[in-house]
């Protein structure tokens, strides 16, 4: 088996070195599609071995480089991993590749660490599949691309014995997102997935008013039908109603969020959010202790490190205290600083209740 590297990138000198440790030994080849560098990124990756074209992309999308990095694999390589830079594999990837392989799969699914906790476990990871065979497959979106199999029935692996870690220079400016999301939309107007990303980034944006227009959009799409995001797109949409001071209109989105999906942490999360901002105790009482029964974290982006944290365990201390059931709110207390340890008002919330019942 043929194993070969591609990726995109453009002034990334932070990244180039490590990016290579930890493929340059177990890819047989790493091709990567320059779009513009002005910094040693270049020169950093041709030091360890990747072959390096500059290539020029205007007007910027992201599918149309994807492309060409794609199209310098050489065209007898059996599998291509498709990775960033700012991206790492964990050690023995290749072995763990190799051996879920089947002479069947044309794409192969891994656990995809999106970001991580301080002490560097992972916080949102999600089922990621940008590992495929060489050809018939191709890029397409200006932003979010994804892959598109033609030609073939696709047929996907899995493998758990490796994970993809994403560690992102949070200084670089996604400014491009807005108007290239814009831009899907109004290629593809009835792509359920493009409308959920324009309708969360005008919410990123505080341009309420269209997240709300464009995520209610999202939900009458025929195709959208995955319950989780739909919940999503109902949470965001109450975040955006109490956002701009309609919080009987939140209050009502987020509990059609929890209708939807009602195994979902984040829905009870964001509804014994907006319930405290109220000061409805009752209400935040009920959902964050809703949100604690439910145990089993998913594997999909739609998952969201608050929802897993703290946030549950603070919002059941406060409702709690306030509700009378004081030793229960101190309990959530110690149980919420135990999950955030450096933060101060957590800890600060112990120490009240712990001199309230004195």
């Amino acid at each position: 088996m043929k194993v070969a590297v591609y990726t995109i990138c453009k002034n990334e000198e932070q990244f180039a070195a490590r990016f290579m440790q930890c493929i340059k030994d177990e890819a047989d080849g790493i091709y990567v599609a320059d779009t513009g560098s002005s910094d040693k990124t270049i020169e950093i990756l041709r030091e360890h071995g990747a072959i390096v074209n500059s290539i020029s992309v205007q007007p910027w999308r992201f599918d149309t480089p994807r492309n060409a990095s794609l199209a310098f694999v050489p065209a007898d390589v059996d599998v291509c991993v498709c990775i960033d830079l700012d991206e790492t594999l964990t050690a023995g990837w290749r072995a763990a590749l190799e051996k879920a392989w089947t002479p069947a799969t044309t794409r192969l699914r891994y656990m995809y660490a999106w970001s991580h906790n301080e002490d560097g476990s992972p916080a949102t990871s999600f089922w990621y599949d940008k590992i495929h065979k060489r050809k018939n497959y191709r890029w397409v979106k200006p932003v979010h691309e994804v892959l598109t199999i033609y030609n073939e029935p696709e047929v996907q692996s899995y493998c758990s014995d490796f994970m993809l870690n994403h560690y992102p220079d949070h200084s670089k400016s996604r400014g491009s997102y807005l108007s290239l999301l814009e831009l899907g939309c109004k290629e593809e107007p009835n792509d359920d997935r493009n409308c959920h990303y324009l309708g969360r980034e005008y919410m990123f944006y505080n341009m309420y008013d269209k997240a709300i227009t464009e995520l209610q959009r999202h939900l009458s799409l025929p195709s959208a039908v995955w319950s989780a995001e739909r919940a999503a797109s109902m949470r965001y949409i109450a975040r955006c109603c109490i956002a701009k001071g309609d919080h009987t209109n939140g209050m009502s989105w987020a509990l059609k969020s929890i209708a939807e999906a009602p195994g979902e942490r984040e829905p009870f999360v964001d509804l014994a959010k907006a319930s405290y901002n109220i000061r409805d105790f009752i209400t935040c009482y009920w959902a964050a202790k809703k949100a604690l029964e439910i145990k089993e974290r998913p594997a999909s982006y739609i998952c969201e490190p608050e929802a897993w944290g703290s946030a549950p365990w603070d919002y059941l201390s406060i409702s709690a205290w306030n509700l009378g059931h004081k030793h229960e709110g101190l309990d959530a207390a110690r149980e919420a600083s135990r999950l955030s340890p450096k933060d101060e008002r957590l800890a600060n919330n112990v120490k009240l209740c712990e001199d309230g019942l004195k």
